[in-house]
């Protein structure tokens, strides 16, 4: 293990993350609100110094990153920036506990949406937006944007690129990984663009056009109002929110392959299509359910498409309060939050990909009870899925399963209900946000203990790193040289 190479990187890490910081600043000034502004500049003077430290320290190493290197950088690139992420939280006066402040930064970073402000709108327009630019960076990925910008990784791009992206299918990307995490940054400025040119023209303010674009494309879910989207209660912003939360939950290589002309292989694409099918017979399934609720089909349409969304999809915007929902309607909104959106999409969860595998391989395997001398490949589409693959979803389908049952007991220990506990873990281990019960739609997580916020705030940094990311480094052997 070359921890010269791992401070270096660590360090580059935080003085970009400081660069990007400082933008926060621009509000402060334009407000005169010397509060924000006096927090800000510390912030970003303690992120840029600590990051310059950290290169310093290993400045001249200039040595390949291999895989291990790679591991670490990100799992502990992500929890550094968690970390300082949270200090303009604690020098603003937004949180008095850091386990709380932290708690805020990595719902952001990892795109998670849980919040433990009570009071959003009472928070100063720098801190809005800085929670809803943490989302937008951790999004597409901190690590990705690091490869597109430095030049010099060199091969290490390939390793620290497969430790992060999420998924275990890629589609349509280009060979080289500088010019793909380009790519990739390139259409996702595309679209948040077209976001917030279209909540502009829907009658949504410049401040929180721009705060809602950044969250809603990297799935994230923080809004600058206490009732969320709701508070808009206007017809053209939910459907523009449930159109682009659709894309975001889309494989983002895909759209790559969109912009080469390539729409047949877009729209046959098998992920896609059961993305597709699986959200559309969730919404029509969930808008029955809810239909003695609202006053027409439409009306009902309209909640049913958005909440069904920004759950599978884990986002986590809100125009309605789905724990009020008859129970088979959220019971099949639970399954969505396992399911989630698709791979190398910025939505959280198994993935869309994963289950598909898991499925053709169960049915594979009874198949040959019957006919056990019978040899069939798993194949996603025209690709076939090699064993290797299909044994590494198999076995992170039982260690999500294993973190989230092991999640579960642990928040239920600390005191909370079933419901509450339960549905806290799968939220923030798949990314969500909101769950049910004390932490539904309307709720928030400031009444969960100082332990279980901690807890909770590991549990998006291993859902967003896809697991096994994160608990290699609990392997002894792996810190050897």
């Amino acid at each position: 293990m070359n921890y010269r190479t791992i401070a270096k990187l660590l360090g580059l890490l935080l003085i970009g993350t400081a660069i990007f910081m400082a933008t926060s600043i621009i509000p402060a000034v334009i407000l005169e609100d010397s509060r924000s502004l006096i927090s800000f500049i510390l912030s970003v003077a303690v992120t840029g110094i600590a990051g310059g430290a950290l290169y310093f320290a290993g400045r001249n190493e200039t040595g390949p990153i291999h895989a291990r290197e790679a591991v670490a950088v990100v799992t502990l690139g992500w929890l550094t920036v968690s970390l300082f992420g949270g200090i303009p939280y604690m020098i603003d006066g937004t949180f008095s506990n850091p386990a709380d402040a932290f708690f805020e930064s990595a719902s952001g970073f990892t795109t998670t949406g849980s919040s433990v402000i009570t009071n959003i709108e009472a928070s100063s327009k720098s801190i809005l937006y800085w929670r809803s630019l943490t989302q937008w960076l951790g999004g597409m990925g901190i690590i990705v944007l690091f490869i597109a910008i430095l030049p010099q990784l060199g091969v290490g791009a390939r390793h620290l690129f497969k430790s992060e992206v999420p998924g275990p299918i890629t589609e349509g990307l280009k060979p080289k990984l500088k010019h793909t995490s380009a790519a990739l940054w390139k259409i996702y400025i595309g679209i948040t663009a077209a976001l917030f040119v279209s909540l502009m023209l829907a009658g949504m303010d410049f401040f929180d056009s721009v705060c809602h674009s950044l969250t809603c494309m990297a799935t994230g879910g923080f809004s600058t109002m206490n009732m969320s989207i709701a508070y808009y209660d206007s017809v053209a912003i939910d459907i523009i929110f449930t159109i682009f939360m659709l894309f975001a939950g889309v494989n983002f290589g895909l759209y790559y392959v969109l912009t080469k002309g390539r729409f047949r292989e877009f729209f046959t694409n098998v992920e896609f299509k059961v993305y597709c099918a699986i959200n559309i017979v969730s919404i029509l399934l969930i808008t029955i359910a809810i239909l003695e609720r609202h006053s027409s089909f439409l009306t009902a349409l309209r909640y049913a498409s958005f909440q069904t969304l920004s759950v599978s999809t884990t986002t986590g915007f809100a125009t309605d309060n789905f724990d009020l929902y008859p129970s088979f309607a959220k019971i099949l909104m639970v399954v969505l939050m396992f399911i989630g959106g698709s791979a190398g999409s910025t939505a959280g969860g198994i993935k869309v990909s994963r289950i598909i595998i898991v499925l053709k391989a169960a049915y594979n395997e009874i198949y040959k009870a019957f006919h056990p001398h019978a040899v069939f490949a798993v194949k996603v589409g025209r690709q076939v899925i090699e064993e290797s693959v299909i044994r590494s979803v198999l076995v992170f389908f039982g260690v999500f399963i294993i973190s989230f049952v092991v999640g579960t007991l642990a928040m239920a220990a600390m005191g909370l209900d079933m419901a509450t506990a339960a549905t806290s873990v799968v939220a923030t281990l798949a990314n969500i946000g909101p769950g049910l019960a004390k932490v539904g739609a309307i709720e928030n997580y400031a009444f969960v203990p100082w332990s279980g916020k901690i807890l909770l705030s590991f549990l998006m940094i291993l859902g967003r790193l896809e697991l096994f990311t994160v608990l290699v480094l609990f392997i002894p052997d792996f810190w050897k040289r």
